[in-house]
């Protein structure tokens, strides 16, 4: 089965401008031919046109960092919500995130084996993932969830190891428990946390020792290791020891800079978070004990992360959305703008950048031959309107593989 979608403007996600009147063909779940519709052979076979209305079409988004099994990171949740809800949960964040113009996602902890399977056997609808199924922490660090009354308040079951690592030998371990659970990408919490009830952002948590082992394990299978880093010294201790992202990056200096850019280090800011964490804040809405460090981090974050693009620190969209609400993800473009990209750089923080950033850019990111049809086509132009994006009413289409899974002109 062929479609052709024409009268549109193409921004191919390439960096290049965008191109009038184009025409993508599409044959089964990849893109055929991509240029001005008039120069596009079509074949002699059947052909289901979609007009894009004079919209503008553009790879589907990548969000490099989010929770789809979480709503929200209150503690308290984990001791009343029984297992199952959390899945039936996750379908509608899913379907949410999808319907707003993310075709894949960079889940960063809770999403186990069985989503993912669920997604690409078509039990459940939603974008592709890329998981590392448990995050890893210390003793008393950002993801161990024993709260000092002596209760631990963790989610575990089978498919979903345990977080808690200390020491070398016990973090090879682990590292190999999650890979063996599935993980494609390594994560692990480097220092403390916004909505931490043991810790504090600033603290470094790990060694560089630890980290190191848990690099090499990694890399014995061919993936990379992401960090959740807020302060300096934790970041440095990452950087050193080869982590391929650093998210959050709240405190980085000169130093954790010069560093990032000698080793190529993405960085993945997630404004979208902070600015909702400090909304929630200063509304008495979140917790006593994140509650303080959400002021405190929003007041510094956009400060650092404008000196962070100005140096060139390579910068990509991710969202944290499962601690923001989901479906909102696009939103991040225009905050993106707001430390100093141009909205053409934005989108492609969260197209082939974020590609590149998965190892996926032979398959999604760009619209060419050869890549799989996940696009989306927006009623308004996001150069002159990245903010319009944030809206999922302006998303009218969002194709995955080559399936219509979303269109506002079909019921």
């Amino acid at each position: 089965m062929y479609f052709f979608i024409h009268n549109g403007t193409l921004i191919d996600g390439n960096g290049g401008e965008p191109l009038n009147n184009a025409g993508i063909l599409i044959k089964g779940r990849e893109i055929v031919a991509s240029g001005h519709e008039d120069s596009i052979k079509l074949p002699q076979e059947k052909i289901k046109r979609i007009d894009a209305r004079g919209g503008y079409i553009l790879p589907g988004f990548i969000d490099v960092h989010a929770h789809l099994m979480l709503d929200g990171f209150m503690l308290e949740d984990n001791v009343f919500t029984p297992l199952s809800y959390y899945f039936y949960k996750a379908s509608q964040n899913l379907q949410r995130t999808l319907n707003a113009g993310i075709t894949t996602v960079r889940d960063a902890g809770m999403a186990d084996f069985g989503v993912k399977q669920a997604l690409e056997e078509h039990v459940i609808s939603g974008p592709s993932l890329q998981i590392c199924v448990m995050p890893l922490s210390i003793s008393g660090g950002h993801f161990d969830l024993w709260l000092k009354s002596g209760f631990d308040v963790k989610i575990s079951y089978p498919g979903l190891p345990s977080a808690v690592c200390d020491g070398e030998a016990e973090v090879r371990k682990r590292v190999r428990e999650v890979l063996r659970a599935g993980a494609e990408v390594v994560k692990v919490m480097v220092t403390g946390g916004v909505m931490s009830a043991n810790d504090s952002p600033e603290h470094p948590q790990f060694t560089v020792e630890e980290l190191r082992v848990m690099v090499e394990e990694a890399n014995y299978r061919g993936v990379k290791v992401m960090a959740h880093a807020h302060g300096a010294e934790g970041m440095k201790n990452a950087l050193i020891a080869g982590v391929e992202s650093i998210e959050h990056g709240t405190f980085l200096d000169r130093e954790v800079i010069r560093l990032m850019l000698d080793k190529g280090t993405w960085l993945v800011p997630t404004l979208l978070v902070n600015k909702y964490n400090r909304e929630k804040a200063e509304s008495g809405s979140l917790p006593d004990y994140s509650s303080d460090d959400a002021i405190r981090v929003a007041k510094v974050h956009l400060k650092n992360m404008k000196r962070a693009y100005k140096s060139g620190v390579p910068i990509l969209m991710g969202t944290d959305c499962g601690i923001a609400p989901h479906g909102q993800n696009l939103e991040e473009l225009s905050l993106l703008c707001g430390v100093g990209m141009t909205p053409m750089e934005a989108i492609m923080a969260g197209t082939k950048m974020a590609a590149g950033c998965l190892g996926w850019l032979d398959k999604i990111g760009t619209i060419e031959k050869g890549k799989l049809a996940d696009l989306v086509i927006s009623n308004t132009d996001p150069i002159k309107n990245i903010e319009s994006l944030g809206n999922s009413k302006n998303i009218e289409l969002v194709l995955k593989n080559g399936k219509v899974v979303k269109d506002l002109h079909r019921p």
